[in-house]
């Protein structure tokens, strides 16, 4: 089983990260079992379904659905004072006029996961060879909704920030 030191970092860090969800060329399902196993929860914001980074849904619920920045930032505090070390999941689906969905994502990824098999490529080259392989199936739409959504992620980011120093 490969899992990513990312995950065991945001298990042992006190970090709220903000994201589109879970890299949708990763098994989903798993990567919640573990983030559950450690006890990292799951923020959805405003929204109750976890978002697959290019699509707004994956059919899989988050642990909790937040719908402000303050929310959030209350959240954040209430760990502090209990003193846990884990850090937070801050999910956010894409914008609707940029999200892909979920099933045309899927044929494209699993499309490119074969590529990769053919080409027998492995370890630390996967990642790049998938999302270029991603980018070249959908046209660059998935780079484009890749751009938006780290926009949208920052913009949260920053708001729950904000409200957090308050």
């Amino acid at each position: 089983m490969d899992v990513s030191a990312d995950l065991q970092e945001l298990a042992r860090t006190r970090i709220a990260v903000v994201c589109a969800g879970i890299k949708s060329i990763l098994d989903l399902p798993r990567t919640l079992q573990y983030l559950e196993t450690m006890g990292v929860p799951v923020l959805g914001y405003r929204a109750e379904e976890l978002p697959a980074f290019y699509s707004r849904d994956s059919g899989l619920a988050v642990d909790y659905r937040v719908d402000s920045p303050t929310d959030i930032a209350k959240i954040l505090r209430a760990q502090d004072a209990l003193g846990l070390n884990s850090g937070e999941l801050i999910t956010v689906p894409v914008p609707d006029t940029s999200a892909i969905p979920f099933a045309q994502m899927e044929s494209v990824i699993e499309s490119a996961i074969s590529d990769m098999q053919v080409a027998g490529v492995t370890g630390k080259d996967t990642t790049p060879f998938l999302l270029s392989r991603v980018a070249e199936k959908t046209q660059g739409e998935s780079l484009s909704t890749n751009i938006e959504l780290v926009m949208n992620n920052a913009a949260l980011a920053g708001e729950v920030a904000a409200a957090y120093a308050d």
